[in-house]
């Protein structure tokens, strides 16, 4: 069984981390803040909860104000990033420092997360920040968007997706995400990939809120760059699986399945939690001419009230000749995961092209 990631929160880690603090800050209490951190609750402690308990005892340890916090908090990241270590998940709780202790104090804040996200991002940290001061943070963002930082223009996408996951929603970009797309439209062509994958995980979060939004906007940018291309097509994966008729067109992409699926096959028709099933299947053109199709295909899980639900993978997207046969072959792997538990029951793997699912098989998952 894999490490659980709580567990980067160990002796070591934070030996290495009070004789960088020391550095810093010669009078940082060691053992005070070891006897803090492992207290009675510790082992109970999720990561989040680590995180969070981390942040606080840190508070306890530096001296001052909060922007003379902060500014220890900077000294010891840049001492971090001398001796070679660029951030990592360990790192998370300097963001929750600034969200705990500093949401008062906008401006210092602000230019502490441009700061310290070229560290480690602090796109959860700035959410209570824009459901206060929406106005003034989505500011700041459009300039950080032009920033010469890679990391600071991931950020200005990043921390304003309306529905950016593990943290908490901006109620108010899901309804409006105007806001957003200034930011955007400076990023759409940008030279960082790290910078195009946020904007493109920005646009599949407008889009499940306001589908026509995006419509228009991918509409506007088609063909802008390859570059531009790869965003828009990202962005637009969840409609894309809902078969949204002004996307598909966008794509080129027919309404309609002119194929036929034959001799779908499951390797196991029961498996247990954990493991992998192997499925596979035969597709045939009967269109007159090469046709455009999406190949994806869906497991309908069972939930914990015994109810499915559907969830879409794709497999290909690509010109299919006439009268040609094609095989296909994949696995899906029925592990837990953070993002997702698995429950016993009968479920169904079903394949779909544009949208329409043309054949299905059930098998029953054990516990």
């Amino acid at each position: 069984m894999a490490e659980p990631l709580k567990n980067v929160y160990n002796p070591s880690f934070f030996e290495g981390f009070i004789a960088t603090a020391k550095q810093v800050l010669p009078a940082f209490n060691e053992q005070q803040f070891l006897n803090v951190i492992f207290d009675q609750e510790w082992e109970k402690r999720e990561l989040k909860q680590r995180m969070r308990h981390i942040a606080t005892a840190l508070n306890d340890q530096l001296p001052g104000y909060y922007n003379e916090q902060v500014g220890f908090i900077l000294k010891i990241t840049e001492a971090l990033q001398q001796q070679g270590i660029n951030g990592g998940l360990e790192y998370i709780f300097f963001p929750d420092f600034i969200e705990q202790y500093g949401l008062q104090d906008l401006k210092c804040s602000l230019k502490a997360m441009e700061t310290l996200t070229q560290f480690i991002s602090c796109e959860f940290a700035i959410r209570p920040f824009l459901l206060k001061y929406p106005n003034e943070v989505m500011a700041q963002m459009l300039k950080w968007s032009k920033h010469p930082h890679h990391h600071v223009r991931r950020f200005s996408s990043e921390g304003c997706r309306p529905r950016l996951p593990w943290a908490m929603a901006i109620p108010g970009l899901k309804i409006n995400p105007s806001p957003v797309i200034p930011i955007l439209e400076n990023l759409k062509n940008d030279s960082s990939v790290f910078v195009r994958k946020s904007v493109a995980n920005n646009l599949n979060d407008i889009a499940k809120d306001n589908p026509m939004v995006v419509v228009q906007l991918v509409k506007k940018w088609k063909g802008y760059s390859k570059e531009t291309d790869w965003i828009i097509k990202h962005g637009c994966r969840s409609l894309l699986k809902k078969a949204h008729p002004d996307v598909y067109k966008i794509f080129e992409l027919p309404d309609t399945a002119s194929c036929e699926i034959s001799g779908l096959k499951l390797a196991s028709k029961k498996l247990k939690i954990g493991e992998r099933l192997g499925f596979s299947f035969e597709l045939k053109s009967i269109h007159q001419k090469k046709c455009k199709l999406r190949i994806e295909y869906a497991v309908h899980y069972v939930k914990a009230n015994g109810k499915q639900n559907r969830k879409i993978f794709q497999l290909t997207e690509k010109y299919f000749e006439p009268g040609t046969y094609y095989s296909f072959e994949k696995e899906q792997r029925f592990q837990d995961f953070t993002t997702r538990k698995h429950y016993p029951g009968k479920h169904r793997i079903g394949i779909i092209v544009n949208g329409i699912e043309m054949a299905s098989k059930e098998f029953q998952l054990l516990q």
